[in-house]
């Protein structure tokens, strides 16, 4: 007998499920445990760096390996008699939001192997020890830490492909059909979360462009545009080159250093977005101007094109 298409996949399901949580057993029961016994005993590489690389693998193992490998097994068990995986998978749903943590974590914790492994000789024997080992099949660490940042996605794939399959009849469509919604809000929710990582990392990168100066330091910014500017002094008839800096908040008026020790940019001004009037300047001797009037003070501005000018204006 030729066996529904709908209980392919739940199998499939199951068997991608058992090598996940061996390999989820790999890295918190194997490369956890053993490099923090070496933490705590050989002292050749801090407790805390251990647990920074492997974030909260111990709890998505636990969760995998006790609860939902599990269930899973116990319905593929039943399924003549009870086609279904659609309530499982939606008690499986809410805790997959534990794996935010973790991708978020990840770019962080591949950098500090390398780092530590440079450190740290001993702590890189003890790697390459353990990637010998049958049960590593010849991949590194990082290989093995990739498999949770990728399981979201295999099981929104495979839900998919599970719910299109399903008899119009089927006992299991409304609780699948749900699940998958659900599995799909997951993986939205931890999407955001590595843009949230990129934000911030290009946000840092910018900070210490500007000499980190702390009362600028604030992670709810968010960099709008930045760009080099002619600043006009009316004084004198002259313009000189100034650089711009616009967050949702303030506007930094800055003078590119001369001299490139750390930061690139002094800050010359700070300017609050709030109360900001921006207007175009119909200068004949000087094109492409724009006035930017604030609380602290209003400066005309000289973009290098009309283009330029609109950008910033916008």
């Amino acid at each position: 007998v030729q066996e529904p298409e709908e209980k392919k996949i739940a199998l499939e399901l199951l068997e991608t499920e058992q090598a996940y949580v061996n390999r989820l057993h790999l890295l918190d029961q194997v490369f956890y445990t053993e490099l923090m016994k070496e933490a705590k005993t050989a002292k050749t590489v801090p407790e805390e760096v251990v647990k920074m690389i492997f974030s909260n693998i111990s709890s998505i193992y636990q969760f995998h390996a006790e609860f939902f490998l599990p269930e899973l097994r116990k319905r593929m068990e039943d399924w003549n008699r009870n086609p279904r995986i659609g309530d499982v998978i939606q008690k499986l749903a809410p805790f997959l939001k534990m794996y935010g943590e973790y991708v978020k974590n990840f770019d962080k914790a591949v950098e500090l192997i390398t780092a530590w492994s440079e450190k740290s000789p001993p702590f890189q024997e003890l790697i390459a020890d353990i990637q010998k080992r049958k049960v590593c099949a010849n991949l590194t660490l990082q290989h093995h830490m990739l498999e949770p940042v990728q399981r979201i996605p295999r099981y929104e794939l495979l839900l998919k492909d599970y719910v299109r399959k399903l008899p119009p009849q089927s006992p299991d469509r409304g609780d699948a059909e749900k699940a998958l919604e659900m599995i799909f809000m997951v993986a939205k929710h931890s999407n955001a979360a590595i843009a949230e990582m990129e934000r911030l990392q290009n946000l840092w990168v910018v900070y210490q462009r500007l000499g980190l100066e702390d009362d600028i330091v604030d992670p709810s910014n968010e960099l709008i545009k930045e760009g080099p500017i002619q600043k006009i002094s009316t004084r004198n008839n002259s313009t000189s080159e100034k650089y711009l800096f616009l967050f949702n908040n303030m506007l930094l008026y800055c003078v590119p250093k001369v001299i490139q020790v750390g930061a690139e940019f002094q800050v010359h001004l700070r300017m609050d977005v709030e109360g900001m009037k921006v207007r175009e300047l119909k200068d004949t001797e000087f094109p492409h101007t724009f006035l930017v009037s604030g609380k602290q003070r209003t400066l005309e501005l000289q973009a290098r094109s009309g283009e330029e000018m609109d950008a910033w204006i916008k």
